[in-house]
């Protein structure tokens, strides 16, 4: 922040001008360890993990069914910072909340718990837990009926803890006397940053329904706002309905921290430069020296594949899959999660993209042109890059000035064109 600063300084002059709005984000190391608790794993567990990922926090695992012994020790070892605790529609199970609720009330946890689940039994669950001097915030019900998602509440709590958490940290008296304040982790403002593109702000429109791949270090999240509903009467969804806004993290998939398991995840290519020997060594670099700036052309070409890698598996995760079914009425579909073939625009965000030799190349690993096979990836979108790199701090400005961020946010899309015959291939390089 303090090199920011002074960049800025030198453009502006010193003292700096009294500026109408000084708005944060941060990422705090990571964003917030959670754990999600839910009663059904397809249904109030997986409404849990989504509010989870929408509002900025990493999801290290989601119980369901009943938290045992096992389960608890193992819950409590991985640390987390808040546990979102979810279960039984509202009118329906009352003793699964109460008793996920006694189990973490005796369990020696430190974190946050976010109670959203009954509401007729989500006050005895905060009583049990509040005795038990554990820190509880309770909201709406996640998953109030079985074909209903309600996770802003839920979301909104998560943020809370997270700005608290901020709020103590190492260095916050130093920030304070430089922003207005820290407003949302940095992944949420880049959801809120699409949905302002998506949907429009005052007199200003937006795209329409978008994808945006934020390609890091240390991730790669997808974020994507469209329905995704089921594209014809001869597909069937099965599971929750898909939210419009959605997020996933892909905590494996990053160009530097994550490098070592995005090669594990993706496997080194093949052709005279993939020795896994060199791939291994090349990853190794990476994660040890995260400020590594490729220099010679074959690192940034080997960059460039990784980010394509990344891309092209955060994808996958993050889109809906369709099975075939065979009926006497003829073939039909089976869709869990999100279609999105249809959707008319996608976009890359992250340094790589203003650094690649053709992010063109690296983003349309994100499409499927034929869009025939189980993953329902992008078919046909326009395809453009994050010029200024600067979804973030538009999804901040958008809390404030919603037009004027849109505006910014438009002007710094660049479009770029994708290599026909390497579209959702498989080469090795650009």
């Amino acid at each position: 922040m303090r090199a920011a600063l002074d960049r800025l300084r030198a453009a502006y002059g010193s003292p700096l001008p009294p500026f109408t709005h000084r708005l944060a984000c941060s990422s705090a190391g990571g964003g917030l360890r959670m754990v999600a608790v839910g009663l059904v794993p397809d249904l109030t567990a997986e409404a849990a993990r989504r509010a989870a990922l929408g509002a900025g926090a990493r999801v290290l695992a989601t119980y369901s069914g009943t938290l045992d012994e096992r389960a608890v020790a193992d819950l409590v070892a991985r640390a987390p910072d808040v546990v979102l605790l979810a279960g039984g529609t509202d009118g329906g199970n009352r003793t699964a909340l109460v008793d996920f609720a006694r189990a973490l009330a005796a369990a020696p946890l430190r974190a946050a718990i976010v109670v959203a689940g009954n509401r007729d039994a989500a006050p005895a669950a905060a009583d049990l837990l509040r005795r038990a001097g554990k820190s509880v915030r309770v909201v709406e019900n996640v998953l109030p009926r079985l074909d209903t998602l309600n996770v802003e509440p839920a979301r909104a709590a998560i943020r809370e803890v997270f700005l608290e958490r901020i709020a103590i940290a190492e260095g916050w008296e130093r920030v304070q006397a430089e922003v207005d304040g820290i407003l949302m982790p940095t992944p949420a403002a880049v959801l809120r940053g699409a949905e302002l593109l998506a949907g429009g702000a005052g007199d200003e429109p937006g795209l329409g329904e978008v994808v945006v791949v934020d390609v890091g270090g240390a991730t790669t999240d997808v974020h994507s706002v469209a329905a995704g509903l089921p594209a014809d009467g001869r597909t069937v969804l099965r599971g929750l309905p898909p939210p419009r806004s959605q997020r996933t993290v892909e905590g494996d998939l990053g160009l530097r921290h994550g490098a070592p398991s995005l090669l594990e995840a993706a496997g080194p290519p093949g052709g005279v430069e993939g020795s896994a020997a060199l791939w291994h060594r090349r990853t190794r670099q990476r994660a040890e020296n995260p400020a590594y700036v490729p220099a010679e052309e074959e690192e940034r070409q080997a960059d460039a594949w990784l980010a394509r890698e990344a891309v092209r598996l955060a994808v996958e995760r993050h889109v809906g899959r369709r099975e075939a079914l065979v009926t006497p009425r003829g073939r039909q579909w089976i869709q869990r999660g999100k279609d999105l073939r249809a959707v008319p625009h996608l976009i890359g965000t992250g340094g790589i993209f203003l650094h690649a030799p053709e992010p063109g190349w690296v983003l349309a690993a994100a499409v499927d042109p034929e869009g025939q096979g189980p993953l329902l990836k992008p078919r046909a979108p326009a395809t453009w890059i994050d010029g200024r790199y600067v979804m973030a701090h538009m999804g901040l400005l958008a809390e404030v000035e919603p037009v004027a961020a849109l505006r910014l946010l438009k002007q710094s899309l660049r479009r770029v064109e994708l290599p026909r015959e390497k579209a959702g291939g498989a080469a090795a390089g650009p």
